[in-house]
């Protein structure tokens, strides 16, 4: 009994850490595939927005500005997106250089500073940079570094 104290407070520390280091998440819609399907289960890791770099898939909060904001599902509290740029670099065909800005940005547009391009795989069925411009890094909330499960299989 006198070692099954310090073995579970041990097993509290590591499950705290690894709930705050990683987050389990299930795909809802058809944005990323065929990378990610509905019903897909992917592990993310929480990373400082600044070290996310260009082709890694990020979940973020969706919080499109107001002025896009009905075309966005309301039920919706976290998206999955590929990120196609990163500040310095030219802003993806059809983005916005700001939100709510009507048609894409001049030629040679940069992603501004803190913020990342972020499209859908599946263009025809992803609500992305191109709706509402580019992502503010506080919205990030980490990458996908592994599939753990794809919809329909069982473990």
């Amino acid at each position: 009994m006198i070692l099954a104290l310090p073995l579970l407070l041990a097993l509290a520390a590591a499950l705290a850490w690894a709930r705050r280091r990683y987050a389990v998440v299930t795909v809802d819609g058809e944005s990323m595939s065929p990378a990610l399907r509905p019903g897909d289960v992917a592990l993310v890791r929480r990373v400082r927005p600044s070290s996310v770099r260009r082709g890694q898939v990020v979940v973020f909060a969706e919080r499109p500005p107001p002025e896009v904001a009905a075309l966005v599902p309301r039920d919706r509290a976290w998206a999955v997106k590929r990120v196609a740029a990163v500040p310095g670099d030219r802003l993806p065909p059809g983005v916005p250089a700001s939100p709510g800005q009507p048609g894409p940005a001049p030629s040679g547009a940069l992603v501004p500073p803190a913020h990342l391009a972020v499209l859908g795989d599946n263009a025809s069925r992803s609500h992305d940079s191109r709706h509402y411009g580019c992502l503010p890094y506080a919205q990030v909330r980490g990458v996908v570094v592994r599939e753990l499960r794809k919809a329909g299989e069982r473990r």
